[in-house]
C-alpha cells in the first residue's frame, strides 16, 4: 500500500477570510470547546454532496447515522427553484441510464419535474474537417413494439438539486443537519476529549461560519466528523486539508453554453418519441460543438473553443450568434474561420456583410451533411455564458477520515458529458462502502474501510478522463496529416462494425 501523509497535521486555512492557522503550525481543539459529533459530514451542496446524503438517508442501514451537509449557497432557494415551462437553465447535464437507476434507487428521481426532462435515443457525431461520421442509434436496439432505448436523459442541474433536497426532506429531521448559507472557516485536527467523550485526536474538526448578513453575529459552529467527505469542487478545501495533490492542466479552451429554441423539423422523427443529440468536431476552431435536446423543441448548446473565440461569440448580437451556431453545424472550416473575423456588432460605417447574410450565401455553395440539427431560431435571454475547460485528477481519493467525490476528485473535458455521471457514480460507491462498514460494525472513517471505495472508482474515472483528454487532443489537430487521417479512418471503421459500435454504446450507458 502506498504511504499516506498525515494530513491531520496540516489544517486548512480559508483563503478568503484567513480563519484557521498558518502552514506548518499545529493546533488542536480545546477539550473545553463544545463540539457536535457527526458520523458523516459532507462539504458541498451540489448534486454529488446532496446525492450522498440522499443515498445515506434512503438506506435502512445508514438512515440512523448522524449526518451534516455544509453549503455556501441558500439551499432553501434551491429547493424552491422554479422556471416557466418554456424557460430552461443553461446548466444542464446528460444522465446515463445507470445514473438514472441510482437516482430511482434512492428515491430522488420521483421528485424530478419530468416535464423538464428529455430523453434521447440517437447521437450523430461527425468530423467537420474530413466529414467522417458515426451514428449511435439506440432505437435500433429495440423491437418496433417497444419504446426506443434511452442513451441519456437531459435535465437541468437545478431540477436535479431540487429533487435531491426534496428527497432528503422526506427522510425527516432526525440526525440531520443542513448548514445552508455557511462556509467552512477552518478545518483542524481534533483532541482527546476522554473521559468526557471519544478520542478525536485524528478526527477533522470543522468551524462552520454563516455567510448571510443577517447571521454574521451568530457564533461559529464547531463540528467533528468521523468521516469528512469533500464534494466541494475543483478547488476543494477538504482536499487541501488532506494534503492530497492533483495532476492535470488547463486546456486553454472555454465552453460556451446557451439555451436555444429550434425550428420544427422538416419531417417528424420516426418513431415519434425518438430524439437526437448532435456533436460536430471543429479542429480549426478549438473543439467540438454539441446540441442536446430539451423539451418543447428546445436544446442546450455546449461549444468548446478558444478563449478569444468565446469572447467574440458572447459579444455578438442575438441574430449573429444564432447564425454562427447554425454555421458551425453546416459550413466548412474555411467559411467558419472567415465568419469569426466579421465585425462583432452592427457598425454603420462597416461594409462587411452580416453573419446572417454570409451564412445564407455560403450555405448555397456548401454540401450540407444530412445529419444536421434543425436551425436554432432563438436564444433564451441571459443564458449565453462560458467557463474554462480543465483536466484534474487527485493523486488519491481517500485519506484517514477523508473521502473525495465528484469534482473534488476529478474534473474532465465535457465532450462526452460524463462529469456529473462520474460524480454520482462516486456517490453510489461511497454510500455502499459506508453501508458495508455499518452492517459489519466497522469504523466508517477508517482508511481500510475507505480503500474499498477508492479501489472501485479510481481506475474507471482515470480511464474516462484519459479517453476524453485523448479525444480532445486528437480533434484539435487541424489540417492534413497522419492524425487527421487516423481519426477519420477510426470513425469510419467503428461506424461499419456493429459489434464495436455496440460495445461503445453499452459502455456509454454508464460506469
Amino acid at each position: 500500500m502506498r504511504p499516506i501523509s498525515r494530513a491531520v497535521l496540516r489544517p486548512y486555512v480559508c483563503p478568503t477570510c484567513r480563519h484557521g492557522i498558518g502552514a506548518g503550525q499545529r493546533r488542536f481543539a480545546s477539550k473545553s470547546d463544545p463540539l457536535d459529533i457527526y458520523d458523516v459530514v459532507c462539504v458541498g451542496g451540489g448534486p454529488a454532496g446532496l446525492g450522498l446524503l440522499a443515498a445515506l438517508r434512503s438506506s435502512p442501514i445508514t438512515s440512523k447515522l448522524k449526518v451534516a451537509l455544509i453549503e455556501s449557497q441558500d439551499l432553501n432557494k434551491a429547493k424552491a427553484w422554479n422556471l416557466e415551462p418554456t424557460q430552461f437553465s443553461n446548466r444542464v447535464s446528460s444522465l446515463t441510464p445507470s445514473t438514472v437507476s441510482f437516482l430511482r434507487e434512492i428515491g430522488a428521481y420521483d421528485h424530478l419535474d419530468t416535464s423538464r426532462v428529455q430523453d434521447y435515443q440517437d447521437m450523430q457525431v461527425w468530423d467537420g474537417q474530413t466529414g467522417s461520421r458515426i451514428t449511435f442509434d439506440w432505437s435500433m436496439e429495440t423491437s418496433p413494439f417497444e419504446n426506443p432505448r434511452t442513451v441519456a436523459t437531459m435535465t437541468e442541474n437545478a431540477n436535479l438539486v431540487r429533487a435531491l433536497l426534496r428527497r432528503i426532506a422526506d427522510s425527516g429531521d432526525e440526525n440531520l443537519s443542513l448548514f445552508s448559507n455557511s462556509t467552512v472557516a477552518s478545518i483542524e485536527n481534533g483532541s482527546d476529549l476522554a473521559p468526557q467523550g471519544p478520542n478525536l485526536s485524528a478526527w477533522p474538526i470543522l468551524t462552520v461560519k454563516p455567510t448571510t448578513p443577517t447571521e454574521t453575529t451568530a457564533a461559529p459552529k464547531r463540528i467533528a466528523a468521523r468521516l469528512l467527505v469533500g464534494a466541494d469542487g475543483i478547488n476543494s478545501p477538504v482536499r487541501s486539508f488532506a494534503d492530497i495533490p492533483t495532476q492535470g492542466w488547463d486546456y486553454g479552451r472555454h465552453g460556451i453554453v446557451a439555451t436555444l429554441a429550434l425550428a420544427e423539423p422538416a419531417s417528424p422523427p420516426f418513431p415519434a418519441t425518438k430524439r437526437t443529440a448532435y456533436q460536430r468536431f471543429l479542429p480549426a476552431l478549438g473543439g467540438p460543438i454539441a446540441l442536446l435536446p430539451l423539451p418543447n423543441n428546445h436544446a442546450t448548446l455546449v461549444w468548446s473553443t478558444t478563449p478569444e473565440n468565446a469572447a467574440y461569440l458572447k459579444s455578438l448580437p442575438t441574430p449573429a450568434f444564432l447564425a454562427m451556431v447554425n454555421a458551425a453545424f453546416r459550413l466548412d472550416m474555411t467559411d467558419l474561420s472567415y465568419m469569426l473575423g466579421l465585425p462583432s456588432s452592427s457598425d454603420s460605417t462597416s461594409t462587411s456583410p452580416s453573419h446572417q447574410d454570409e451564412l445564407a450565401w455560403r450555405a448555397q455553395h456548401t454540401s450540407i451533411p444530412p445529419q444536421i440539427p434543425p436551425p436554432a431560431t432563438a436564444v433564451q435571454t441571459g443564458t449565453v455564458a462560458s467557463f474554462p475547460l480543465r483536466f484534474r485528477h487527485a493523486a488519491q481519493y481517500v485519506s484517514p477520515r477523508i473521502a473525495l467525490v465528484g469534482d473534488a476528485a476529478h474534473v474532465i473535458h465535457p465532450l462526452a458529458g460524463q462529469g456529473l455521471n462520474l460524480g454520482l457514480a462516486d456517490v453510489a460507491s461511497l454510500s455502499k462502502t459506508i453501508q458495508y462498514a455499518v452492517s459489519h460494525g466497522m469504523d466508517v472513517g477508517d482508511l481500510l474501510t475507505l480503500e474499498r471505495y477508492s479501489c472501485e472508482r479510481y481506475l474507471p474515472n482515470a480511464k474516462i478522463g484519459g479517453a476524453c483528454d485523448l479525444l480532445h487532443k486528437m480533434y484539435n489537430v487541424p489540417g492534413e496529416g497522419p492524425i487527421t487521417w487516423a481519426r477519420s479512418l477510426g470513425l469510419g471503421v467503428v461506424d461499419s462494425l456493429p459489434f464495436v459500435k455496440g460495445f461503445l454504446m453499452k459502455n456509454a450507458e454508464g460506469y
